[in-house]
This record gives C-alpha cells, structure tokens and sequence, in this order.
C-alpha cells in the first residue's frame, strides 16, 4: 500500500533522512517510533506532501506520489500540533474542513463519542489543550480514508478519552484500513501495533513485528528492547 524508497531530505546543514527505505503492504497499526531527531516525523510530512525530500521515491497504492496532492484525499491526518484560527468556533471549523475536503463526512457520531455538543458554538481559543485534541480526532476520523496518520494523537487526552481513542482505532483497523502513528507512549504501541518502524539518526534500524523486536533484542518489555536497539547503535 505504501513503498518508500530512498528517501533523503537536507535542513540546512542538517541531515535528517538519510535514505530511508520500507514498505507497508497489511492493513493495521503501523507505529513509527524513534528518539527526539530520528525523522519520525519529517518521514511522515513527506508522504503528507508537507515536506519535498532531496531524493526518492513515494507510492501509494503504486502510484508515484512526490508533486501530486489529489492522493492526499486517501489520508487523514492528525498532527502533533494542530494550528487553526482562533476565532472559529468548532462548528464553525469543522464545516470548514468539510467544505475543503468536499466528500462525505462522519461528524454526529464522533461529536457524541467525545462528548463534543457542549463545545460546539465555542471559540477555539477559549478551549483546554484536550478538549482541541478531541476536536483535531473528529476532524481526522469523520472522513474515510484508507490510511491515517497519527502524530502523536494521545496528546492531553483524558483516560476516557484515550480509551474512545484506542476503540475508534481499533475499529478503523477492523475495516482494513492502515494506521500510522508515531507516539512515546509504549503502553500504546504495546497495546495496538501490529509493526514497529524504528527509526535513529535519520535511519531505518528494525522494521517487523514486535514479537520480532523481542526475539532480536531479547527483552520482553517494549521501552527495554528500543533501548537495546538503541545501545546496540551506540
């Protein structure tokens, strides 16, 4: 479903990607995982289109993806930080995304699970850290799209919260589709993901399933067998 080849992409002096290679061919819950600086996330803006590599190839689907945008209809994103005007109200905001996506969209049924309706007529600006992550999982679940990423999605979450999250991506997942996630949360990945991506300076250092990650690294607790990978690195 997803081939990334290659890919290379300079800040400055600084290197961040540094011919990263995978694919990703299953439905499921992929977790891309890595330290502050690996380009965890910089490898995800570049299947976004946010970011144009200096070098590579992206398919989806097999189609070559680099300078197109039509594809991005495919993806929903939730971003680690999610930066929209102000004074909009949620109401206000969210027919805003519907318009610019201009497809059907899921929205009564999320703004009940999250206990959205009070919230509604609000101004952004007015709203708890939380409560806009609820939002921002709204914008991103209420369309139907194949892939999702997730960039950091349990961000300010309450434990309800959280556990409407995890339920809603697990049903994703039991409709086929794929679902990234980058997260320094380990219960997490633990608890949903079905492959591990792990990425260090820029790098491609394991990609399997986490029983696979075990195995190599002979450590049964998630966080031990990263830091082995990382030890082994150093």
């Amino acid at each position: 479903m997803i081939n990334i080849k290659n890919i290379k992409k300079r800040f400055g002096k600084l290197e961040v990607l540094k011919g990263v290679t995978f694919s990703l061919e299953e439905p499921g819950v992929v977790a891309v995982l890595g330290p502050n600086g690996s380009g965890k996330t910089t490898i995800l803006k570049t299947l976004l289109g946010m970011v144009i590599p200096d070098d590579g190839e992206i398919y989806l689907n097999d189609q070559l993806v680099l300078g197109l945008w039509n594809y991005r209809h495919q993806i929903g994103y939730l971003p680690q930080i999610a930066r929209f005007p102000d004074n909009l109200s949620v109401r206000e905001l969210i027919a805003m995304i519907k318009d610019l996506r201009a497809t059907h969209a899921d929205v009564d049924g999320l703004v009940e699970e999250f206990r959205l309706e009070p919230y509604l007529d609000k101004k952004l600006n007015t709203l708890s850290g939380g409560t806009k992550q609820k939002v921002n999982i709204v914008l991103t679940f209420m369309f139907d799209c194949p892939v999702l990423v997730l960039d950091e999605p349990t961000a300010g979450l309450d434990p309800v919260s959280l556990i409407k999250l995890k339920a809603l991506i697990e049903r994703e997942k039991a409709e086929g589709k794929m679902i990234i996630i980058t997260t320094h949360i380990m219960s997490l990945v633990e608890e949903l993901a079905d492959e591990i991506v792990f990425l260090l300076e820029g790098k491609v250092h394991f990609k399997g399933q986490p029983k696979a990650l075990y195995e190599q690294t002979d450590r049964q607790v998630l966080e031990h067998a990263i830091a082995k990978l990382i030890e082994g690195h150093d």
